[in-house]
């Protein structure tokens, strides 16, 4: 015979703790949004100008880089997060809670970052760079002024693509007691049979992503207008 789930709610003494999760989870995509975009960043532009044909084609330096990010990206954020236990254990001074999520966020979007940078420097026309060349612009010129600017709306549009992923990674960090929202839905929703307060949770989670998709394609259809 089933067991009835209890009907009655604890959700309404509950809201202080929910908004803290809720700060908690913004901290946790804010740093990893910081540390993890500019890591990623740094790295897809290494990816994308040292390719062949790129402003600074280097085989080796291409194919090292294009391992390493090719190694970390597949894997699956919950498995990514035991990997990673041991380093940051001895980076952050924690396996678990906060620090050891932001950790293992940053790593993960950065890595995952890095190739959408690069797929959509990519995109910038030839005819564009090699203009700026024929003007006797430099390398690094043309990398800063030229194939960066012509690709930021897109590449905002990736970082966007980001910050829903890095959101929902925060989420499934909650099972390694990271905080937030993700172990908040699942200490007080799932395993206390409180489905108001999983649903709660969703819904915060789906109006965070809601807002940070807008507001990146607004500031993406600004760019291209220009």
């Amino acid at each position: 015979m089933l067991t009835a789930l209890p009907t009655d709610t604890r959700l309404g003494e509950l809201w202080p703790d929910i908004w803290q999760a809720t700060g908690e989870t913004l901290l946790m995509v804010a740093l990893t949004m910081l540390i993890g975009g500019s890591l990623g960043l740094i790295l897809g532009l290494g990816l994308y100008l040292t390719r062949k044909g790129g402003l600074y084609e280097n085989v080796i330096v291409s194919f090292v880089l294009n391992v390493l990010v090719n190694f970390f990206r597949p894997i699956p954020f919950i498995i990514f997060i035991a990997a990673v236990q041991p380093a940051a254990r001895l980076i952050v001074g924690t396996g678990i809670g906060t620090p050891a999520v932001v950790f293992s966020l940053v790593l993960a979007a950065m890595f995952g970052i890095a190739r959408i940078v690069e797929q959509n420097l990519v995109s910038v026309p030839p005819g564009v760079i090699e203009a700026a060349r024929a003007m006797g612009a430099t390398r690094a010129r043309i990398a800063a002024t030229v194939v960066v600017p012509e690709a930021m709306a897109p590449v905002i549009l990736g970082y966007t693509f980001a910050f829903v992923a890095v959101v929902d990674m925060s989420a499934v960090a909650g099972l390694i007691a990271g905080g937030g929202l993700g172990s908040f839905a699942q200490t007080f929703g799932y395993r206390q049979y409180d489905p108001a307060v999983t649903w709660v949770c969703v819904l915060i989670l789906v109006g965070l992503v809601q807002v940070i998709q807008l507001l990146g394609n607004t500031l993406s259809a600004r760019i291209l207008r220009r």
